[in-house]
């Protein structure tokens, strides 16, 4: 089987699902990874996907459920989003990992790898967690190596009360600073790991190579808050082992991810990045990376911004990870109202990269709700776009979409003064004699434009444009097409598709 070029992945909240599947299944409990029905599972691969993300997998421990339970302000999110919100709901956040093992909850190691076999016989991959800048208050690090963690001080303490806590550990009392990126106060239910300690970054790739074992790719949050750079812009010489230790300002990456792919060949890293950071952590060995600078500009609907992202390195784009969705961003419905949803959904995913989708997008639901809650309110399906995102997957299927040559084209204007041509967008996908248009006007108002197609395997032909997102036809010569072009009459907000066919 060959090599997907451009992989799929779908994104589950691990505990909102479980709960809601022990509510439908009967159970009288929250249900585990066992009782995930085959049906389900069979779903998500008859859609095409590749990989599946089981998000918040690992255990968690009281004390970070705690800090979750008494923050007003999180209390606060917590009530707006469940009308019905008792504090049972508040599960913790699965970012303040107490251990890297399965959740007894979810039925705990053996649980996961039963569900790893059944991904398997589907030809589905798993993709689980990696946190690496934090842990939570119930680490067993905290007492068996505090010097693994940035230290403070009395004074840091009274200063920054949001982002230092006094911890007792075996040795005595020790103040050690939240978990927390440079630009915000820190997340109270965590602790920062210090990598410029040598024993700490050991211990974090055994850990690494420990969960390689579990799955076959790991999304790893925040993943650039470790760079040596950020590092230390962020804690200064707080960063110095508190124990005396020689600091190591290596890259970390770079070395963690050849020695799990030494041991695990094909073991897939997708870094969480911002800050105008990805290449750089492509460059250390990430298969993907975020792409949030671009869902930014189809959120703020700059078509010119759009237009010049597209203009990068392929193999920069290759390695991107789209999404117009995911637990850390609001909703797509609520964001992309009506058509802006469709035609943004055709300019995320139709492009080259990673098409990494979220759970519940699909049905249209509105409500994000918070990653320390284990459960959300129920919405009712959006039929409509459910079977758009139907049509939509079924075009990332075809093998032009996966394996073929992509380009971005030229738009024109269809005559003088007209410049509604400036909010199309419209590339071209082809492998071998498949062939696939596709064109959007990511604009307000309708609007027109010509755009000339790639010559081969068009001139002195008669060509059918079959539109797969709707049903649209057109019967055009091939010369025209490669050398006026192929006219565009398009709505606000309207998309195509079009499969190429000779006639």
């Amino acid at each position: 089987m060959p090599r997907t070029a451009y992989p799929s992945l779908y994104q589950i909240n691990t505990r909102v699902v479980l709960n809601e599947l022990g509510l439908d299944l009967n159970l009288g409990r929250q249900a585990t990874l066992d009782d995930i029905p085959d049906s389900v599972l069979n779903g998500i691969a008859a859609l095409g996907f590749d990989w599946v993300w089981f998000l918040g997998i690992w255990q968690m421990g009281p004390k970070s459920r705690a800090v979750s339970r008494s923050l007003p302000n999180l209390m606060a999110e917590f009530q707006a989003e469940l009308p019905d919100f008792t504090v049972e709901d508040v599960t913790g956040s699965p970012y303040a990992v107490a251990d890297f093992s399965v959740n007894t909850d979810f039925g705990g190691p053996a649980a996961l790898a039963r569900l790893r076999a059944r991904l398997k016989q589907r030809g589905l991959k798993l993709l689980l967690d990696l946190v690496p800048n934090h842990v939570a208050l119930d680490h067993p690090w905290i007492e068996s190596h505090p010097e693994y963690f940035i230290s403070g001080t009395e004074a840091d303490l009274a200063r920054e009360p949001r982002n230092y806590i006094r911890i007792e550990t075996p040795a005595g009392q020790r103040i050690l600073a939240y978990g927390r990126d440079p630009y915000f106060d820190g997340w109270q239910d965590t602790l920062q790991l210090n990598y410029r300690h040598p024993g700490m970054r050991q211990a974090m790739q055994a850990e690494l190579l420990k969960i390689a074992q579990q799955c076959d790719g790991v999304r790893c949050d925040m993943a650039m808050l470790i760079l040596p750079e950020v590092f230390q812009r962020t804690w200064g010489e707080k960063s110095l082992p508190s124990d005396g230790t020689p600091p190591d300002d290596s890259q970390f990456w770079p070395e963690a991810i050849s020695k799990v792919q030494a041991a695990r060949p094909g073991f897939l890293f997708m870094a969480e990045v911002y800050w105008n950071l990805e290449w750089t952590l492509q460059q250390q060995g990430f298969d993907y990376t975020y792409d949030k600078h671009y869902y930014d500009c189809l959120r703020e609907q700059r078509v010119d911004s759009i237009l010049g992202h597209l203009h990068a390195d392929l193999s920069f784009m290759q390695k991107s990870t789209r999404f117009l969705e995911n637990h850390d961003e609001l909703r797509a419905a609520a964001v992309f109202p009506g058509p802006i949803h469709k035609a943004a959904a055709v300019l995320t995913y139709l492009v080259p990269g990673l098409r990494f989708f979220h759970e519940g997008q699909f049905e249209g639901r509105k409500s994000r709700v918070s990653i320390h809650l284990g459960r959300r309110p129920p919405e009712p399906p959006d039929a409509g776009l459910q079977e758009f995102y139907r049509q939509l997957l079924d075009c990332l299927r075809r093998p032009e979409v996966r394996f073929g040559q992509w380009r971005l084209l030229d738009c024109h204007s269809a005559w003088d003064g007209n410049n509604t041509f400036q909010k199309f967008v419209v590339f071209y996908w082809q492998d071998g004699s498949r062939r696939l248009l596709v064109a959007v006007n990511y604009g307000s108002t309708w609007g027109q434009c010509y755009v000339p197609l790639p010559a081969e395997g068009l001139r002195d032909r008669r060509i059918l444009l079959k539109d797969l997102l709707g049903t649209a036809r057109y019967d055009r010569q091939g010369n025209e097409l490669a050398n006026m072009g192929l006219y565009l009459d398009m709505p606000d907000w309207g998309c195509h598709a079009f499969e190429l066919q000779d006639l």
